[in-house]
């Protein structure tokens, strides 16, 4: 893997956070730098071509930026030849809970950025309206069960055939690493200043039964990069 293009990209992505303040942009970019799944979605070209996404649980937006730097490094030229090409996206539409968050967010894109909306919401209660891809990355684990299964089920009603839903979860079933990431989950929640949560977690077989009941086609892909992690990405279709 070419280390000045990731070098290059991570730069340009943690970049707008740069007007967040201190923390913000050191978190973007620890969090780019150190996480293998933002790498893996595009290398990978998991992602479709273009679209409308929705990232609900956003935070301060890393993976909007992460997506914004891969185009502008595509498009100028500047992309590995054996990685996918990168998506277009025509919406970047994140809910994030933290007010804070939000904050870092609009600092950071500013408030009238052509395709960037971050708003304040509780994916709990706020309608999708229509999308082509929704992305929740490690936070479905913050609420309880019902509600878990209620937020999927509208996930499934926001996309088209052909739609793509894409989460990470850790899998409960996996023992020590599980706990692993569960202390870390609730370290880095405290970092960002948030109260330490309850988490609601469960074997990742019955995250992948609850998803194929409501008509996704599901696969799996573990997501640690050598560390001792139970995290594993659901890559969750919609049959087209």
């Amino acid at each position: 893997m070419n280390k000045s293009f990731l070098k290059s990209l991570l730069d340009e992505a943690a970049r707008p956070f740069r007007t967040g303040g201190h923390f913000a942009y050191h978190y973007a970019r620890g969090k780019l730098s150190s996480d293998c799944i933002f790498r893996e979605l595009l290398r990978q070209g998991i992602f479709p071509k273009s679209g409308r996404f929705l990232d609900l649980g956003c935070g301060q937006g890393s993976l909007f930026s992460w997506l914004l730097a891969a185009r502008q490094h595509y498009e100028a030229g500047n992309w590995p030849s054996d990685w996918a090409e990168p998506p277009k996206p025509t919406q970047l539409l994140g809910y994030e809970l933290m007010q804070r968050d939000v904050d870092r967010a609009a600092r950071a894109f500013g408030r009238d950025h052509p395709i960037v909306q971050i708003r304040q919401g509780d994916m709990c209660k706020t309608d999708f309206g229509q999308v082509d891809v929704v992305t929740i990355l490690d936070a479905l684990h913050y609420f309880d069960h019902g509600r878990q299964k209620d937020v999927l089920k509208r996930i499934r009603a926001a996309l088209p055939p052909g739609g793509l839903f894409l989460t990470r979860v850790g899998d409960a079933s996996a023992g020590l690493p599980y706990h692993l990431c569960n202390w870390v989950d609730h370290a880095v929640t405290f970092v960002r200043g948030h109260r330490l949560p309850r988490l609601y977690c469960r074997p990742l077989a019955e995250w992948v039964d609850i998803l194929k009941n409501l008509g996704f086609t599901v696969d799996t892909m573990d997501m640690n990069e050598g560390k001792p992690f139970a995290n594993v990405m659901l890559i969750c279709r919609v049959p087209a």
